[in-house]
């Protein structure tokens, strides 16, 4: 279950891909930060590799988990909505406002390892053993059904580097809100 988890949390390294900090011509900070939001949307190439890489190195999934995983995310950066607020340039120092809307998973996570706990039995093989594909199988079951959005206000910030606006590292809070994963 741990293990799960942690894979969970592996794909908030994705969130760093270097699709946010490529160099392109982005004459704003608005612009890069639009530019890193829309790759999710549109599931860019670079996204969409970061998203295959991570998913074959979980080991308790198996091939049709991780394809059913994959199809989950990739619907979930497609409906991610975002919104500029505000941009503040100070020098090579900006911070773009940004206010999202994503699938809420938090609540489902957060149930789905309450139920483990009141029901482990359920999870055992034929042999009485526990079996994380079964969890996996509950959980990803759960997250299909989820329909609740939630809206978060982020604070991204950009250096210049070279004449060139750059998104700077996102914070794990960050990241779990732009993965629906934030334990509110």
């Amino acid at each position: 279950m741990k293990k799960i988890g942690i894979f969970l949390l592996g794909l908030f390294l994705i969130t760093g891909c270097s699709c946010g900090n490529t160099k392109l011509t982005m004459d704003t900070p608005t612009k890069k930060v639009e530019n890193f939001f829309s790759n999710y949307q549109t599931l860019n190439s670079d996204v969409l590799t970061q998203l295959d890489d991570v998913v074959a190195k979980e080991t308790d999934f198996t091939e049709e988990q991780r394809n059913e995983y994959k199809e989950l995310i990739k619907d979930h950066y497609k409906n991610l909505k975002y919104e500029i607020k505000d941009e503040v340039i100070d020098g090579d120092n900006a911070t773009v406002t940004v206010e999202i809307e994503v699938t809420d998973y938090s609540k489902i996570m957060t149930d789905a390892d309450a139920y483990l706990n009141e029901n482990p039995n359920e999870f055992n093989d034929a042999q009485g053993v526990y079996d994380v594909t079964l969890f996996t199988k509950y959980r990803l079951e759960k997250l299909k059904e989820a329909k609740d959005k939630v809206k978060y206000t982020l604070n991204l910030t950009l250096t210049k580097v070279d004449d060139d606006w750059a998104l700077d590292a996102l914070s794990d809070t960050d990241e779990s809100k732009i993965h629906g994963m934030y334990v509110y």
